[in-house]
């Protein structure tokens, strides 16, 4: 035996060095499969805080918008924190055509539809829910919406904010039915009376009031005054992006948030209560202006009980109705 391994080791002493070279040393195949790339998210140069959005006017007629009455699946790209409460984001969203913008008409919004679990039936089921985005059509290939997060008493809102992943999908449409009150406006004066999250339409119609664009698609609106209810200081709705288009159209542009539950010791100098008859008549352009004035009123249904009669109903009562508003005047969205 040990004279095969003297003998083994004298003939490969003999061997030229090259031959070692040629060797390669093979290691074992491995058993894991290599995990697929990250998908990258997507990169858009619009600015998302609220500080920092202008007011855009780019108009576009109904029926051209990117979505149609069937539901398009899209990716959440990013979502950021906004207002003071912690409880509201910006979501931004990818188009179906990302080379393109959106297209949606004025103040209209879309559905979205989510498959949430239903824990009283314990069952997965569709819930849809209308948005309507705070961006304008000048953004290409992507949308933003604002959204308060309810929570537990919120499923589409939590889901939105919370559990869905920035990559994982939802499905959109949009409708005719979805189509208000089209810019741009020929009234000198408009009031916007809104509540809660009622507030992302009309900011799409301070776009088309305030926003630099063609002068074809210009207003006439000379003043616009806004009465918006909150509970709370923390529940304002883009706020942010409120006061800096107040401060850059000053003279053109007033609003003026309503607090119902804000806390006496925080001494909120601002209206207190609800948007009420005396709320309206101080800040808001009178019924006797006529063709030259037009109110919007968007919020919860207690609102449109209150101040102007059921949003499916044309006729004007409640509050405006009784300080004279006319169905010509006032639009339910």
């Amino acid at each position: 035996m040990l004279v095969q391994i003297l003998l083994r080791r004298r003939a490969l002493s003999n061997l030229p060095t090259s031959f070692f070279s040629t060797l390669s040393v093979r290691s074992p195949r491995s058993t894991m499969t290599a995990s697929p790339p990250k998908k990258q998210k997507m990169q858009f140069d619009y600015p998302m805080v609220l500080t920092e959005r202008p007011a855009v006017c780019s108009l576009v007629s109904p029926g051209q918008c990117q979505f149609n009455p069937t539901f398009q699946s899209i990716s959440l790209v990013d979502r950021i924190p906004c207002g003071k409460g912690g409880t509201s984001y910006i979501l931004r969203f990818g188009l179906p055509d990302e080379t393109k913008p959106m297209n949606l008409s004025t103040c209209a919004c879309v559905l979205f539809k989510a498959e949430l679990m239903d824990n009283t039936k314990n069952e997965l089921v569709d819930v849809i829910r209308p948005y309507t985005p705070i961006s304008a059509n000048d953004q290409v290939g992507c949308f933003d919406l604002l959204v308060k997060d309810y929570g537990e008493h919120g499923w589409m809102s939590k889901y939105m904010c919370q559990d869905l992943p920035i990559g994982g999908t939802m499905d959109v449409k949009h409708i005719d039915f979805n189509v208000k009150i089209q810019a741009p406006f020929s009234q000198k004066k408009i009031g916007i009376i809104a509540g809660g999250t009622g507030i992302t339409p009309m900011m799409q119609a301070l776009h088309a009031i305030l926003g630099d664009g063609p002068d074809s698609q210009k207003s006439a609106t000379e003043e616009v005054s806004f009465l918006y209810g909150s509970r709370s200081s923390d529940d304002i709705l883009g706020g942010e992006m409120l006061d800096k288009w107040a401060e850059q159209h000053c003279g053109k542009f007033k609003h003026v948030n309503v607090l119902s539950h804000e806390l006496e010791e925080l001494n909120w100098a601002g209206e207190k209560g609800f948007i009420d008859r005396d709320k309206i008549v101080k800040h808001l352009p009178p019924a006797s202006l006529g063709n030259e004035v037009i109110i919007f009123v968007c919020g919860p249904p207690i609102m449109y009980k209150i101040l102007c009669g059921p949003r499916d109903k044309k006729e004007v009562t409640g509050i405006l109705g009784e300080l004279g508003y006319s169905s010509n005047q006032v639009f339910k969205f």
